[in-house]
């Protein structure tokens, strides 16, 4: 028996204020406004539900950076419950798909734990895997252990990628990490493994930057039925990099400039204080959503009271929700869930669609699950029935 949600609902394109949805067996098979239902043959159905004015309908959020919360972390899990804890957080508020995050460890660490996240995605708790490092610029490590990066290697890169078993989507790697580009370089591995770049963590200057991001487009182009997306990604853009300066401009604005010619995806973390929400903003007006990612960044602390965590071999403080290498004072990854992203997002003046469709459709889309029936991250006829009801303030009501 199809089920019928109404409410504002928003789709890729736009809110539909009496919105209504029409779900048969897990998979949207009618979205529009309520008034159209008849002309589509869901008149009676879509009547007998009540108009809901105060709940706005959303499709389930899809974050590509995720290292935990609920005070489980991924990069520290060592069974499946740990793993689950965390989804089951960020599912609570809205994420229905989500990247296994992990960050800068030992060879056999990564091992370990790239097998327990592949299984993980076996069972669906996960979408898949990122890996953020090991092949990251020191200079510019972050949060990331500098005494476990190392150049590039492309045979452990060809290892997790096996013990990955197709699950790795994307790695979070530095375009001046000697053994990246050029021919039998972890570019090369990643893409004929079926994942995707994401340059970040780099100190990079533009040229470099630019090589690395041509070398992506033409890499990804060549390997077209093993590559998951035809756009490789960004890593947090701006945090885990130089400030761009007027002599000195660094990867920032060939990351924008490439956003905004359809090659690259950049991640924000929207979430207030990685980034100042006026930036956010106007990220969107210069590159367009369909080339933004919103992401969390969260880690263990995400839905947790202050306190000390773990994010891999680094100790984390948080107060106030800020969460901090307890050595050094690094921003160590966020402690807001994607939905709360959205919300800061769409305060700063972004349009709520747009917001939306940077929160879900487009990372879908960098995932690359489009088959009929299994595509998800929007509110369309054929795509998962992922929904997510909040109230007016997009704040969770159900789902």
């Amino acid at each position: 028996m199809p089920q019928v949600i109404r409410g504002a609902v928003v789709t890729p394109e736009a809110v539909l204020p009496d919105g209504a949805v029409v779900v048969d067996d897990g998979v949207v098979a009618w979205v529009g406004e309520a008034s159209a239902a008849p002309g589509a043959g869901w008149g009676e159905a879509v009547a007998a539900i009540p108009a809901a004015p105060e709940h706005v309908v959303l499709p389930g959020l899809v974050d590509l950076h995720n290292h935990g919360g609920g005070g489980a972390s991924f990069p520290d899990a060592t069974d499946l419950q740990q793993v689950r804890t965390a989804v089951e957080e960020h599912r609570a508020h809205g994420t229905r798909h989500m990247l296994a995050s992990l960050v800068t460890a030992a060879p056999a660490v990564l091992r370990e734990r790239v097998a327990l996240l592949a299984d993980a995605a076996d069972q669906g708790l996960i979408a898949g895997i990122h890996l953020e490092g090991p092949f990251l610029s020191v200079a510019r490590c972050g949060a990331q252990d500098p005494e476990l990066i190392i150049d590039a290697d492309a045979a452990l890169t060809r290892e997790l990628l096996e013990l990955g078993r197709g699950h790795i989507v994307t790695m979070t790697v530095a375009p001046e990490s000697p053994g990246m580009l050029g021919p039998g370089g972890v570019l090369e591995a990643l893409v004929a493994g079926g994942a995707l770049p994401s340059w970040g963590h780099t100190d990079a200057d533009t040229t470099t930057t630019r090589t690395a991001v041509e070398a992506g487009v033409a890499a990804l182009a060549a390997h077209g039925e093993t590559a998951r997306s035809p756009r490789a990604t960004v890593t947090h853009l701006c945090n885990g990099m130089p400030p761009m300066h007027h002599r000195k401009p660094g990867p920032v604005p060939t990351a924008l400039a490439s956003a905004a010619r359809r090659q690259l995806v950049v991640e924000l973390i929207g979430d207030g204080t990685h980034l100042a929400p006026e930036f956010v903003r106007e990220v969107f007006e210069m590159v367009g959503a369909d080339n933004i990612a919103l992401v969390t960044d969260a880690m263990a602390a995400a839905g947790m009271p202050d306190g000390t965590y773990q994010l891999g071999t680094q100790g984390v403080s948080v107060a106030d929700g800020v969460a901090r290498l307890t050595d050094g004072g690094s921003i160590a990854g966020g402690t807001a869930h994607l939905l709360d992203v959205v919300r800061t997002t769409v305060a700063a003046g972004v349009a709520l669609p747009d917001a939306v469709r940077s929160a879900s459709l487009v990372p879908a889309e960098v995932i690359g699950h489009s088959e009929v029936g299994r595509a998800f991250g929007a509110i369309r006829a054929g795509y998962q029935a992922d929904l997510v009801v909040t109230d007016r303030e997009l704040r969770p009501v159900q789902g």
